[in-house]
């Protein structure tokens, strides 16, 4: 073994399904090289289990590129893993040492079921966005784009807002497992735009109602959900959203 390659100890949670106990268990991992993904190293031990008869650890991925949110990953106590800023498939292993001992779990929430070992069932925030997180159109030809002038203000901070992959790591790290920075990205990025308009108060208390009998939990601003979000969705749509459910609620039609 040249010495660029590490030896890793991992301690992996399995579990067979939603009602099955489950538990660490613990594997060894060498030749693991410095430049390999988070998400390759898995398939390099998958491999190895299944090569030695056993089964597979089951873990979520898709793009492989930090553009689709599903590799969600808690590693050593941190939703994607230590590097800020970055899904588990763009953590590469030069973030760990030679020798070091990893703990891989599942998100933890009561609204994230965990279907088997790694993957949780994440289809509660499918649900809060079909409660409201869309905008009616009637489609026709396309308007000029610059046909209704958007603050730049605005402008920002929709894009920045609508940057949320909906992987759910704010879920994971906020101790009571509230979804509000996830809900508050969608309301944000909606409600900033004229094409929001429309659905404006409906669609906040719509959406927080979902949210609320989905099972998550409430909010008390720690700011958990900011540090470890892929995609930097700050804080402060949070005050936006509490605002607009305010507004909304002050001022709904009986």
């Amino acid at each position: 073994m040249d010495h660029h390659t590490m030896s890793l100890t991992l301690q992996v949670w399995r579990q067979q399904n939603a009602n099955a106990r489950g538990k660490f268990v613990t594997y060894k991992v060498d030749d693991v090289s410095p430049e390999m993904s988070f998400l390759e190293m898995f398939d390099v031990l998958n491999e190895k289990l299944v090569n030695e008869g056993g089964e597979p650890i089951a873990f979520d991925h898709d793009c492989r590129e930090g553009i689709c949110g599903s590799c969600s990953m808690h590693i050593n106590g941190r939703p994607h893993g230590p590097w800020a800023a970055t899904t588990v498939c763009q953590l590469h292993m030069r973030a760990f040492h030679d020798g070091d001992t990893i703990v891989v779990e599942p998100w933890r929430a009561n609204a994230f079921p965990v279907v088997k070992d790694l993957v949780v069932d994440r289809s509660a925030f499918d649900r809060v966005i079909q409660a409201g997180g869309y905008i009616s159109v009637n489609t026709g030809n396309a308007v000029d784009a610059n046909s209704t002038p958007v603050e730049k203000s605005n402008a920002d901070a929709a894009f920045a807002a609508a940057a949320c992959i909906g992987c759910g790591a704010c879920v994971a790290a906020c101790k009571n497992s509230s979804a509000m920075l996830f809900m508050s990205a969608k309301v944000a990025h909606l409600s900033l735009l004229p094409q929001g308009a429309p659905e404006r108060k409906s669609r906040v208390l719509d959406m927080v109602a979902q949210m609320d009998k989905e099972g998550f939990g409430s909010c008390t601003f720690t700011e958990a959900c900011e540090a470890v979000c892929p995609k930097e969705i700050s804080v402060t749509n949070i005050s936006r959203l509490n605002a607009e459910y305010l507004l909304a609620g002050l001022t709904v039609d009986k």
